[in-house]
């Protein structure tokens, strides 16, 4: 069939008054349900799931990116105003974006992250028409030696994300990759680390630990000064303002950050298994060492958000390739969008888009239409979520606080799981009073469990250990991984011979 009449079928498919609807309902369940702590999109994906088996394949295709690409959007909204990262991908996003809006610029802050998103989306989105085989080709080549020497780079990430001390940046990190290895053994199925206690029979879920260190640790903190509670004080004092065309403007000034974060996350997105958690770290990581104030990251400059949010939202496209080429989920989510077609029928694998081109090139137009919805409903939507800042402290940290533990209860629908929520909470805030970075000991969490499966694969497909070494991509990210330290002491030890004299 000529492209043309490919094109033109998917575009009367989409732009069907069902399809449109669909999608618009699907971003704003996305965007909405990644604003909660504690509710991923991953959760937003599956709830939605049931509803498109009415559907037909693009309409329901359609829909779930739809909720995919707002999810992405949403986990800056409680990032920013609560610095409470509504998703592991909004993990970077809380560094600058919650310190800008607590100087009184929530508003500015809400803007660049959805300007950034955007932005990200459409990048990733051009990428996936131009380059999805390609890089699919290079995506599956990735062995366990190179998945593991990734997770490894992504780790050494934390030393730039340390403030002032790179060791404590570091112990948090190790101390994160414990907590990682604690419950059952993934592989034999022993014990690991429980000491007898039934509360760690099961390990700590990652979510727990990113709710109960971000979340409750931050609430704890808001409600120090009893004196403010009664008054009801709000989080943010002063007038709000959201000008956000005039925001698009200062993230277009920044087009190489925009266009390097936004690669970042599409590289990252299209590797199975690693997604929006460890792109957006990177991104802002980058986005720190090619800036000429990296010293400003983490005091609220729009640099940080501009990288975190575009790095995030351009997994979408990302995690695309390697199932729309080669029939291999890139995330969780993807795995979920590949059963939905499957439901519908679809047989997907390396000849999807030659049996099923009109659905393919409608999910390539879905993601673009997609992005241009998030974009709409969150410009008419933020001038009212800007407003949570301007509740007291006294309605808005016990509300929170129940949604974190409701975020929390649902993922396993365990009451060991609230005990262990207070726990990880209250262990969160002494850190941040030691001055102890928390980023690191999430990041550690997160990762550790790829990175101990893929190091057990590796060690059991060949007990060689210098195929490390040897293997070219491999090599190459362990080498990044060294050089990502050695530049970050080597900045560390000059900054500190520029204070001291």
């Amino acid at each position: 069939m000529p492209m043309t009449d490919v094109l033109l079928g998917s575009v009367e498919q989409l732009f069907s008054l069902a399809t449109l609807v669909s999608m618009m309902i699907g971003v704003m369940a996305g965007v909405i349900a990644a604003a909660i702590p504690g509710f991923t999109i991953t959760m937003a994906i599956v709830l939605a799931l049931p509803v498109t088996f009415t559907m037909s394949p693009l309409q329901g295709v359609a829909t779930m990116l739809a909720v995919y690409v707002g999810g992405g959007s949403g986990g800056l909204i409680s990032a920013a105003l609560l610095g409470i990262p509504g998703t592991p991908s909004a993990v970077a996003t809380t560094f600058d974006a919650y310190p800008m809006a607590r100087k009184g610029e929530p508003g500015r802050a809400l803007a660049l992250g959805i300007w950034a998103s955007f932005f990200g989306a459409l990048i990733s989105a051009v990428v996936l028409i131009i380059a999805a085989p390609p890089l699919a080709l290079i995506a599956v080549k990735l062995g366990p030696w190179e998945y593991f020497s990734l997770i490894l780079f992504a780790v050494t990430v934390v030393a730039s994300l340390v403030g002032k001390s790179v060791l404590k940046g570091l112990m948090m990190s190790l101390l994160g990759l414990f907590i990682a290895t604690v419950g059952q053994d993934p592989m034999m199925g022993v014990p690991r680390f429980t000491f007898g206690i039934d509360v760690l029979a099961a390990g700590i879920p990652f979510l727990v630990m990113l709710i109960g260190i971000f979340a409750v640790s931050q609430l704890a903190s808001e409600v120090e000064n009893p004196t403010e509670m009664k008054q009801g004080q709000a989080l943010v004092g002063g007038k709000m303002h959201f000008q956000p065309f005039g925001v698009m403007r200062e993230v277009l000034s920044r087009p190489g950050n925009l266009l390097r974060s936004s690669m970042v996350g599409v590289v990252i997105g299209a590797v199975p298994g690693a997604g929006g958690s460890i792109a957006n770290l990177i991104a802002y990581d980058q986005a720190k060492r090619a800036s000429k104030t990296p010293e400003l990251f983490g005091t609220g400059i729009a640099d940080g958000v501009v990288a975190s949010e575009s790095g995030n939202s351009a997994t979408a496209g990302g995690g695309l390739i390697p199932m729309i080429a080669l029939g291999i989920p890139g995330s969780a989510v993807d795995a979920v969008l590949m059963a939905a077609l499957m439901v519908q029928g679809v047989s997907v694998g390396p000849r999807l888009i030659m049996d099923n081109a009109e659905l393919v090139y409608g999910m390539f137009l879905a993601m673009f239409l997609a992005a241009g919805m998030v974009l709409v409903f969150c410009l008419i939507s933020m001038r009212w979520f800007i407003r949570i800042t301007e509740i007291p402290k006294s309605i808005i940290v016990p509300v929170v606080l129940v949604c974190c533990a409701i975020g929390a209860l649902a993922l396993n629908n365990r009451i060991t799981d609230l005990y262990l929520l207070v726990g990880v909470g209250l262990v969160g805030y002494l850190l941040a009073k030691l001055d102890y970075p928390l980023a690191p000991l999430v990041l550690g969490v997160i990762l550790g469990p790829i990175a101990e499966t893929n190091l057990r694969r590796a060690l059991m497909a060949d007990e060689n250990w210098t195929l490390f070494f040897t293997r070219p991509i491999s090599a190459m990210l362990l080498l990044l991984a060294v050089l990502s330290v050695a530049l970050t002491v080597r900045r560390l030890l000059k900054k500190r011979r520029t204070v001291s004299p």
